[in-house]
């Protein structure tokens, strides 16, 4: 596992370079959903947060009330990858919109942009602009020189928390599901 302050600005560099990730959720049902979004990451050398101005859809509001996380997938043509995955928080208020939508309006291309070119935005209170705040949980950034045999260095990093079970319960309910495969199939 390396270090938060290493992988979390290698993880930025790589995002911003790339911009647009594929970012999934699940269903009620707990199946995956996936849609390609453009976040901003903003890292102050202690904390990383990432905001996705978006439009709050029923089925996203749907989805993140049944399970507020996103996985944020990156790919780039030289298999540079790297991956966020987040707990996320909506924003709806006047504030933070328009503190989202300053945030991308002034920041530098390709990351940045004017929110306005989505017909739907005229301005950061328009009821179908929303702020969704982006808060990691893991992180792992594999540039496509490794993959290549080229050298490089792959970087995880794992929020460290409290579990509500023990690792003890956990090696019981493994054992318990073991049995439970399906035998010959993949």
């Amino acid at each position: 596992m390396d270090e938060f302050s290493r992988v979390a600005p290698a993880f930025v560099d790589m995002a911003h370079r790339i911009v647009w990730c594929t970012a999934a959720t699940v269903d009620s049902e707990n199946r995956p959903r996936s849609r390609v979004l453009h976040p901003i990451w903003c890292w102050d050398g202690g904390e990383l947060t990432g905001w996705i101005a978006t439009g709050p859809t029923p089925i996203k509001r749907a989805h993140l009330a049944h399970s507020p996380h996103v996985s944020c997938g990156y790919w780039a043509p030289d298999h540079d990858t790297c991956v966020a995955e987040c707990d996320t928080e909506w924003f709806l208020d006047d504030e933070t919109c328009t503190m989202v939508w300053d945030l991308f309006a002034n920041s530098p291309a390709p990351v940045g942009y004017d929110p306005s070119i989505i017909p739907q935005w005229n301005h950061p209170t328009d009821e179908a602009f929303a702020a969704l705040r982006l808060t990691p949980w893991h992180l792992r950034v594999f540039p496509g020189s490794v993959l290549m045999g080229q050298g490089g260095d792959v970087l995880t990093w794992t929020r460290r928390h409290q579990s509500a079970i023990g690792r003890a319960e956990v090696l019981e309910t493994l054992e318990d599901l073991r049995g439970e495969w399906p035998r010959g199939r993949c």
